[in-house]
């Protein structure tokens, strides 16, 4: 297999202006030799990051961005809320730099109060804490990810990506019942929404690479804000508005595994004046599912919080069509996390469009599920993942549509690794890509537990290798749990988590009113106007 079967080249990405793609001396727009671990659930991930930011001593660095940031997050008990943590570690003479979503205002259910108060929090303590509205309108930060770097001992070096807030409700475990400190959702998901979630840990050569996404984005020129009423709420908060410099950016920490690392992202194209390290923007997420949809063949297997938008669902809809023995899983939240009149159908009628291309493209090829507790509560599915015949994987921050692939900011990592798995079928996809190691056992592990299936060795047969033996386990878990349901609950309940999803019936008069509010507020574009017109990324 060439390198660049699976992973975009340099010249795909479609940005010169980034420093990702020259920072080796061979060109290669990926590092190898990482090890790459994914840490499922919000309580896994929290406790893993307050290990190691504790520690940190003075003349180390940690970088972080986000979306929302509750500084009274107790990322591990009492005494680890994520505020004093972070001030904590800027008391020891660690280099706290923090870049998060400015946000819109509180009264349309955002988080603009919680992340200025977690600045202040950090920077009274002498960290540095921007927040970057460097977006469209509309528009949010919406990246994930921590780098924590030891000039004198890199060995520790570690960064953190994916899905998960530093924030309320994200601190879930593989119980489901719900972090103790919860955002309000939907009715259906109750006074502690359950939630699913994921991030990984990264060691290795592409903790460098994050790093350098941290600094392109630090070091941008532009202001924080073009808006005059921001800029004057700035002045009158007294608010840190110019980034200071970093200290020199380190080589890179030492090969340590055996998992290729490509960083793809999301910047949208702005107006005027855009990005300094990508001034028509970057879809390198969109560019990278779409190269690796091309070479599936067995089966695709999903977990995404919105998995709407006919545009671009229509890639994953193109390789269904094109490989008939192709099967796609999707993981999905049951209900949209806001039920207003108005925002509910804004919501629904997107994912109900891009469901009916899949089925018309894969029939009973495509299973669509949501999850519930042991409680039967349901579970929010804020996770982003998708695994391609065993051998790609992308974990990030990035949601299926059109928001995440064009117009926020985003940040995923696609992994390959070099380590192929011993167990059968070796080649799913039959190209001779053999299944890898990496991207096995992650769809392996979500699986067992959406199955309630125990925990095997990495190296252990699994019914679940095989792709079709894969699918078929879902639809009768799925289907056992909806029948007890259905049968009022009587007798044991059967193991799994797995409920079918079913698309909500939308009349076409509701469909009609709603897509306009879905294509300008829920679900925008960021592209430039001729590459709309072709659907192209």
């Amino acid at each position: 297999m060439e390198n660049d079967a699976w992973m975009l080249t340099a010249e795909e990405r479609g940005n010169d202006a980034t420093r990702l793609d020259r920072r080796r001396p061979d060109g290669a727009a990926w590092s190898d030799g990482n090890n790459v671990r994914p840490l499922v659930h919000g309580a896994t991930y929290f406790a893993e990051l307050l290990r190691a930011i504790r520690a940190q001593r003075a003349g180390d660095l940690l970088l972080f961005t986000d979306w929302r940031g509750d500084p009274d997050e107790r990322l591990d008990g009492p005494g680890s809320e994520i505020g004093a943590v972070l001030a904590a570690a800027a008391e020891r003479g660690v280099v706290v730099k923090g870049l998060v979503w400015r946000s819109h205002l509180d009264r349309f259910q955002f988080s603009e109060a919680e992340n200025r108060h977690l600045g202040e929090e950090v920077a009274a303590a002498g960290g540095e804490f921007l927040l970057d509205m460097r977006v469209r309108p509309g528009g949010s930060h919406h990246q994930k990810f921590v780098v924590l770097r030891h000039p004198d001992r890199p060995e520790l070096d570690v960064a953190f990506v994916g899905g998960i807030d530093l924030c309320h409700s994200r601190n879930d475990d593989a119980s489901h019942r719900g972090d103790p400190q919860p955002l309000q959702l939907a009715a259906a998901y109750g006074p502690n929404p359950p939630w699913h979630d994921l991030q990984l840990a990264i060691r290795g050569p592409a903790v460098g690479d994050l790093e350098t996404c941290f600094r392109e984005r630090w070091q941008d020129p532009a202001p924080l804000t073009r808006s005059p009423l921001v800029r004057l709420r700035e002045f009158l908060n007294h608010e840190d508005v110019h980034a200071d410099s970093l200290p020199p950016q380190g080589p890179d920490p030492a090969p340590c595994g055996t998992a290729r690392v490509q960083i793809l992202r999301t910047y949208p194209n702005r107006l005027l004046r855009g990005y300094d390290f990508a001034p028509d923007g970057e879809r390198s997420i969109a560019r990278g599912y779409r190269k690796a949809l091309r070479r599936a063949r067995a089966l695709i297997y999903l977990e995404d919080q919105y998995l709407w938008s006919p545009r671009v669902v229509q890639c994953f809809a193109e390789a269904l069509s094109a490989n008939p023995r192709l099967r796609l899983i999707a993981v999905v939240p049951s209900f949209p996390d806001q039920d207003g009149s108005v925002s509910l159908p804004m919501n629904l009628v997107g994912r109900v469009a891009a469901l009916n291309r899949l089925r018309e493209a894969g029939g009973d090829r495509v299973a669509v599920y949501g999850l519930e507790n042991h409680a039967g509560t349901p579970v929010y599915v804020h996770a982003k993942v998708c695994v391609i015949d065993d051998v790609w994987a992308s974990i990030g921050s990035d949601n299926v549509n059109l928001r995440s692939w064009t117009h926020d900011s985003e940040l995923s990592c696609a992994v390959l690794d070099d380590s192929r798995d011993p167990r059968e079928p070796h080649d799913p996809g039959g190209l001779g890509d053999g299944a890898r190691g990496f991207a096995r056992n992650l769809r392996l592990e979500l699986s067992r537990e959406h199955l309630d299936r125990e925990h095997r060795e990495e190296q252990e047969p699994d019914e679940l290798c095989d792709p079709a033996r894969a699918f078929d386990a879902f639809a009768r878990s799925a289907a056992a749990l909806d029948s007890w349901h259905r049968n009022g609950r009587h007798g044991p309940r059967p193991p799994g988590r797995l409920r079918p999803y079913r698309s909500p019936q939308m009349s076409r008069t509701a469909m009609a009113l709603a897509r306009p509010l879905h294509r300008v507020l829920v679900d925008p574009d960021g592209r430039p106007f001729l590459m709309r017109r072709r659907n192209d990324f």
